[in-house]
């Protein structure tokens, strides 16, 4: 495996993590744990994504960092 192939399954991997931990009831959608783990992974997934110039992932994990990042400084707003 390539750097890039080890940076998008690391990625996915953490994205899938907060899912599964999300059904298990571990976390919650609101939790730091969860909103974390979605955007560091959908931002490394999409980093390798535009490094293999993937387009339709590029798109698909830009949006989730993008939006999980949003949700990220919402809660930052929040506790202040």
């Amino acid at each position: 495996m390539t750097l890039v192939d080890w940076l998008g399954a690391l990625g996915v991997f953490q994205i899938l993590l907060a899912y599964v931990l999300n059904l298990a009831k571990k976390v919650t959608t609101s939790d730091w744990f969860f909103l974390l783990l979605n955007t560091i992974g959908a931002s490394m997934a999409c980093s390798a994504s535009i490094l293999l110039e993937y387009w339709p992932f590029i798109i698909l994990e830009g949006v989730w960092a993008f939006t999980s990042l949003i949700s990220v400084i919402q809660k930052i707003r929040l506790k202040k």
